[in-house]
């Protein structure tokens, strides 16, 4: 029998000293979650997407404009989306450093980590939507205009057509 691709480790990610090996969720989870990350990452690229239409380095975004676009974001629903990427479904081991076995992340294990380092929390996070949503984000960045500007411009071309 073939091993099923939810079973197998699709990345490895060192954070902090420690190793998180992450594995993709089922079909119809990652369904499920994608309307939860969208209501939450939908008023980040909100805000964000049109400063980096304006050929903005979002490294060199400052801090007022970076605030107003996470200004749209919900708390409540961020931990939540959180608590699922990382925790819920098992989806997560982590080897911390020192240790030589890996282990499910667990509430107690993320408290643990990244407590004074939440960055690295996102970071995590953001992973685990690379993992499952990679397709749905490179077909995003190419309708946005934020990358292939051209691939765009070129399809609009061939699509148009004089009246």
């Amino acid at each position: 029998m073939r091993e099923l691709k939810q079973t197998r480790i699709a990345k490895e990610v060192t954070l902090g000293g420690n190793e998180y090996y992450i594995r993709p969720f089922p079909a119809f989870t990652a369904a499920n979650l994608s309307g939860e990350i969208g209501a939450v990452i939908a008023p980040l690229l909100g805000g964000l997407l049109p400063l980096l239409n304006d050929g903005v380095d979002l490294m060199s975004i400052d801090v007022g404009s970076f605030s107003g676009a996470l200004s749209g974001l919900s708390g409540n629903k961020l931990e939540s989306v959180l608590s699922k990427l990382l925790v819920k479904h098992g989806n997560i081991a982590v080897k911390l450093e020192g240790e030589t076995d890996a282990v499910t992340l667990d509430n107690d294990l993320v408290n643990e980590v990244f407590c004074g380092s939440a960055q690295d929390m996102f970071i995590l996070a953001f992973e685990v939507i690379k993992v499952n949503y990679a397709g749905f984000f490179e077909k995003l960045g190419s309708l946005s205009g934020v990358r292939g500007k051209g691939e765009i411009a070129a399809t609009a071309d061939r699509n148009s057509t004089d009246i």
